[in-house]
């Protein structure tokens, strides 16, 4: 289980991290929980092969279920706010000017779908 986060949160790092990033805010958020989850997945997995749970008096059950439960939820909301960011994508970037040039461009717009899934 481990190693498919390590896999899957590294293909969204460099997914969301190739993207253009028209709205740093909340492109921000989902690069946040990205390296963020990837980081402490690492220090999990860490413990584990190390043999830390042996010496710590810890329910890694328990542990196991809260470090899953709250990556969901960060990796869920992230998602939508990348979706969000995608669904943008046929607005013009800038509404004063008279090119129609659009927040993301054909091949950003790929690679932002590519990050939600």
């Amino acid at each position: 289980v481990f190693l498919s986060l390590q896999v899957f949160g590294t293909i969204v790092w460099i997914l969301v991290a190739s993207t253009q990033v028209p709205l740093p805010l909340l492109q921000g958020w989902v690069m946040f929980v990205a390296v963020t989850a990837w980081f402490l997945s690492i220090v999990f997995l860490s413990v584990f092969l190390f043999g830390y749970a042996n010496r710590i008096a810890v329910n890694w059950n328990q542990a196991d279920f809260i470090f899953h439960g709250a990556t969901f939820v960060f990796y869920f909301g992230a998602f939508l706010l990348q979706a969000a960011t995608t669904s943008l994508h046929h607005l013009p970037r800038k509404f004063n000017s008279t090119t129609q040039e659009t927040i993301l461009s054909g091949r950003e717009y790929n690679i932002s779908i590519a990050a939600s899934v």
